[in-house]
């Protein structure tokens, strides 16, 4: 809820897979048939961050989604990860999520969506 999700490529991590785990998650807080009596819904525990509800989920799952999409629709027009870097895909979320220093930074992100994009080698 902090920062953009690691993508761990070198242990067989992909842009999909983070996707797919996020998914996952959302279909397993959110019951199929609404519960009358629960009262706020179920509450995600992250590894990093706050304690989160599915809206949390929904949300940074669209976050990553639109930034994939982003991503993809550069490495169309026949963009090299320097100038997707240089488009600065992340921009509307760098605010919340971005880091320029650390271990896990926004542009490492976008590294790891460009290099694990269905159909990318």
């Amino acid at each position: 809820t902090t920062r953009f999700p690691v993508i761990d490529i070198e242990r067989g991590g992909t842009i999909q897979g983070e996707l797919d785990a996020l998914n996952r998650i959302l279909k397993m807080a959110v019951p199929e048939t609404p519960i009358v009596w629960q009262e706020g819904g179920t509450i995600v525990i992250p590894g990093h961050g706050r304690l989160c509800d599915q809206a949390d989920v929904l949300e940074i799952r669209d976050m990553v989604t639109v930034v994939r999409d982003v991503v993809q629709d550069l490495v169309k027009k026949g963009r090299t990860l320097d100038q997707i870097k240089a488009a600065d895909p992340a921009r509307e979320y760098r605010g919340r999520y971005g880091s320029d220093s650390g271990a896990w930074t926004t542009e490492k992100f976008i590294e790891a969506i460009y290099k694990t994009l269905p159909g990318k080698k």
